[in-house]
């Protein structure tokens, strides 16, 4: 049977979805099967509730281990029949059916949000007893002083203790953030001398989209960008002329309109295409009026969503005021938030300690992902983004920011790089933006450049036009310290990319060239192949060479690595001199590294395949359970890659280049956010490495 883990609410408006969410992502990274079971929804549909939707969706669960019980209709019908032990038994079994899927279940309680807050309550204290789950109680801090927060936390000790609820852990949350620490002060700490956790409010959890407005208010969309995900920071009702509208309109408001008013909409417009004014979130239109058919063509250009009401301005505003924002819309932004706030105020470790969980066997795609990210979050570092002007990149950035991964910078024109933000709803807060043309560090960056570059004719006057490119400038950065990496390429060739560091980070001692490997995400483990992306035909020591990277790239990432020296001979059989490269350079990976474990040459089916290795390659170490796969040649590496990639579903994450100094990693012109995010993520954590004593010493960092 499953452990299962109760996250009650003990307050109304709790906001205990933060807590689910949050416990799986940190249980998925600890447990192989996890599930998620919500007893009770609102909705008239079990199989339509948004946050079972968004668990499914956000950890890979299928139906038998992401699942609801009844509707609370069902369940008042029920106890209005005395039949509350019928609620029991439905919800145990359905546990106990995912309970045969799932190594831990997370069960998510009521709201407590109806007129029966103390029958919800004792609903959910008798399921946990009855699923033998721990109960995580979340207490609300929202409008609370820090006294009344504590002393509801000792209501809710002894509400449970009461109801003989075995307590796991206390979480208070939607605390004001000034009065976080006084709150975590003033909680005493219960028997078992566990902590406390205090979660702040965050505004951008807090504040609605344009999408859950339009769905709240039943509103259609006319004209404007289908951006749905765009926070609505303020509510302005434009009921005086332009000129005074202008001065109240602020970032991320959503502007309701009289559907006559085609002096504001134009206003709202003009604004928006202006770097010196602010962007509206979205326009309603009140009163079921038509704009002018000349504004149509006008509103069809906006860069956010146009509504249109039937009702009148003062019922508009009224419900757009009504609305409440949920997790659970699961707009990727939010989500980010909800992890970046979990990860910064919860002990994951500590919390784990509590559970005893048998320790996870299987590394699955998304842990392996999540890990990244978590890896990347324990020691900060700070990446360089050169294309601050790519929409992929500006999202990326912001859900990096949102998740507390590592500090940013963008490189462009600082007005061009927030008006194409600002265009798309992407806020920007925290990340630094730096214009390579006007940049303080440019001057220093020039001569440095000219310094290193000297031998090749290169001048002051050449460094200084070269600086104001955003790789050789973002690899310059990453050169001297100022970052600890890059990643570009959304929109840049490879080469472009990479050749700055070819010129002047160059290669680490004891390596010989630059590769890449991609990290394959299969459904349960993690395969490293390389190179896939860098070299089109290496010889017997550069081969060797890419083998030694690729190790300890798999170590890097938590891959114990075997080495398979790939080609279309095994062993002795075959001969010839591509075999023959193969074979050398196995040779040469054994002289260097008697530790390591490489076999070669071998072919594919053999590496991977424990029935074939046993009959190739009887009593080899790496035969049939080969970890890293070091190809022959760039056309057999990257045909490979992407022939596992579309005939297994595997996941590719890089290519991440390796053997030079300092991280810079290259991206395919063809990258979505979450590739970004990923790379940042992966440059991140090999900034975390140690740099080898070896390495060249440069001028003193100069500060941003």
């Amino acid at each position: 049977m499953a452990k299962g883990i109760y996250v009650s609410a003990t307050t109304p408006g709790s906001g205990k979805s933060l807590v689910a969410l949050g416990l799986a992502d940190t249980l998925h990274r600890h447990a192989d099967r996890i599930g998620f079971f919500k007893p009770v929804v609102l909705g008239p549909d079990v199989a339509d509730d948004p946050m079972v939707a968004l668990m499914k969706a956000r950890f890979a669960l299928d139906d038998g281990r992401c699942r609801a019980g009844l509707t609370f209709a069902e369940v008042r019908s029920l106890l209005a029949e005395g039949k509350r032990a019928e609620i029991d038994a439905r919800c145990v079994e359905i546990f106990a059916e995912m309970g045969r899927l799932c190594d831990v279940v997370i069960v998510e309680g009521t709201d407590l949000t109806g007129q029966d807050a103390a029958v919800e309550f004792d609903l959910n204290a008798r399921l946990a007893n009855n699923l033998a789950a721990p109960v995580v109680a979340v207490v609300s801090a929202k409008g609370r002083t820090v006294a009344e927060a504590a002393a509801a936390v000792e209501v809710a000790r002894k509400e449970l203790a009461a109801e003989k609820c075995a307590l796991l852990a206390i979480m208070v949350n939607r605390a004001d953030p000034a009065d976080v620490e006084a709150i975590a002060a003033e909680v005493k700490p219960g028997a078992s001398g566990r902590p406390v956790y205090v979660l702040p409010e965050l505004e951008e959890i807090a504040r609605p989209t344009t999408g859950e407005v339009a769905n709240a208010l039943g509103v259609r969309q006319i004209a404007g960008r289908a951006d749905m995900e765009r926070d609505v920071r303020d509510i302005k009702v434009a009921a005086m002329n332009v000129g005074n509208f202008l001065h109240v309109l602020n970032e991320g408001a959503l502007v309701i309109v009289p559907g006559d008013r085609a002096d504001v909409m134009v206003a709202c417009l003009a604004s928006s295409f202006s770097p010196e004014f602010p962007v509206p979130s979205a326009l309603i239109l009140t009163g079921g009026l038509a704009p002018d058919a000349n504004i149509y063509p006008l509103l069809a250009q906006a860069p956010f969503p146009v509504f249109a009401s039937s009702e009148d301005t003062y019922t508009t505003a009224r419900k757009v005021s009504e609305v409440r924002s949920e997790i659970w819309s699961g707009h990727r932004r939010k989500v980010a938030s909800a992890l970046g706030l979990w990860s910064r105020r919860v002990d994951e470790a500590e919390l784990v300690e509590r559970l005893h969980l048998p320790r996870a066997e299987r590394m699955t795609p998304l842990r392996f992902l999540h890990d990244l990210i978590e890896r990347a979050r324990s020691q900060r570092r700070h990446v360089v983004l050169p294309e601050g002007t790519d929409v992929r990149i500006l999202r990326a950035a912001e859900i990096l920011q949102r998740r507390d991964v590592c500090d940013l910078t963008l490189l462009g024109h600082e007005s061009e790089v927030r008006e194409a933000a600002a265009a798309r709803g992407i806020d920007l807060s925290g990340i630094n933006i730096v214009d390579p043309a006007t940049s303080g560090l440019r001057q220093a960056f020039a001569e440095k450049y000219a310094e290193l570059r000297a031998h090749k004719g290169v001048d002051l006057a050449k460094a200084l036009e070269i600086m104001q490119d955003g790789s050789y400038f973002g690899t310059m950065m990453v050169q001297l310290g100022v970052v600890d990496g890059m990643v570009s390429g959304a929109a840049h060739t490879t080469a472009h990319t990479i050749r700055p560091a070819l010129e002047f980070v160059k290669t680490r001692d004891g390596v010989k060239i630059v590769s890449s490997v991609f990290l394959m995400l299969m459904p349960d483990r993690v395969l490293v192949y390389g190179d896939c992306a860098v070299n089109p035909d290496p010889n017997a020591e550069q081969l060797a060479d890419i083998a030694l990277a690729s190790a300890e790239t798999a170590i890097q990432f938590g891959v114990e690595p075997r080495v398979a020296m790939l080609s279309y001979s095994t062993g002795g059989s075959g001969s010839g001199e591509a075999v023959d490269k193969v074979r050398q350079a196995t040779e040469l990976v054994r002289r260097l590294r008697p530790d390591l474990a490489v076999e070669g040459p071998i072919q594919y089916d053999a590496a991977v395949d424990a029935s074939i290795a046993r009959s190739k390659m009887p009593g080899s170490t790496v035969a049939g359970q080969a970890t890293v796969f070091i190809f022959p040649d760039l056309n057999t590496g990257n045909n490979t890659y992407k022939a596992v990639q579309q005939s297994s579903g595997a996941v590719a994450v890089g290519p991440v280049l390796q053997g030079l100094r300092k991280p810079v990693n290259d991206l395919s012109r063809g990258c979505t956010v979450e590739d970004i995010v990923n790379t940042v993520a992966i440059t991140a954590i090999q900034a975390q490495a140690p740099v080898p004593t070896q390495a060249v010493t440069t001028a003193r960092a100069p500060a941003l």
